[in-house]
């Protein structure tokens, strides 16, 4: 990595540091700067007005990556390969919830992050649902699945764990059993046949 190429993105890493920790408003970018070890002229170069970096880190760190599906899906277990992308994705986006938080936090104000994530939504949405048809027992209606794969979505996507009571951003063994439990609710009512009866009034 060219020492400027470097310094853009420790520029990016002090800015998602400084935006998570006193908000997108409150830092300045002198501040930024002097985490980056860089002259401000330099940000600047990179990243001419202060929402320049918000936006770059929405749209450059936000995305998923190229994922395998075939290493991460358990035929017969929709829950376990709900799991295992879900640890998937942490490990693309570097296990940090300070992204998340920004992202969060700032949606309202900014139109571009909330655009950002609402298309990190819908390729989440495309990447569960395949997920959950490679590892469903049988055939399920493409409707349930969409509707599980929101669901999951929902889960994946809520309010970010530093953003939650006493400040705590690691994720503890009691959410990580409540994700667990998730992950089989939601594909017990996916795999779950309705009443004939039931369905013959709706078809």
């Amino acid at each position: 990595m060219s020492e400027t190429l470097g310094a853009r993105v420790r520029i990016l890493d002090a800015a998602e540091q400084l935006f998570a920790a006193h908000g997108f408003d409150a830092t300045a970018t002198s501040t930024i700067a002097k985490l980056a070890a860089v002259p401000k002229g330099l940000l600047f170069y990179y990243f001419p007005a202060k929402a320049d970096l918000l936006r770059a880190l929405a749209a450059e760190r936000l995305g998923l990556g190229p994922i395998n599906t075939a290493e991460i899906v358990e035929p017969g277990d929709p829950a376990r390969s709900l799991l295992n992308l879900t640890d998937r994705i942490r490990e693309i986006q570097g296990g940090s919830e300070a992204l998340r938080v920004i992202l969060w936090r700032e949606q309202r104000a900014h139109p571009e992050v909330k655009a950002n994530l609402l298309e990190h939504h819908g390729q989440l949405r495309i990447l569960i649902e395949r997920v959950l048809r490679g590892s469903l027992p049988r055939p399920v209606p493409a409707t349930r699945v969409r509707a599980a794969a929101q669901a999951w979505v929902a889960v994946l996507t809520m309010r970010p764990f530093a953003e939650q009571a006493d400040g705590e951003s690691e994720e503890s063994e009691e959410s990580a059993t409540e994700l667990a439990e998730l992950a089989e609710l939601i594909c017990d009512g996916l795999v779950r046949r309705r009443p004939a009866s039931r369905r013959a009034s709706q078809e």
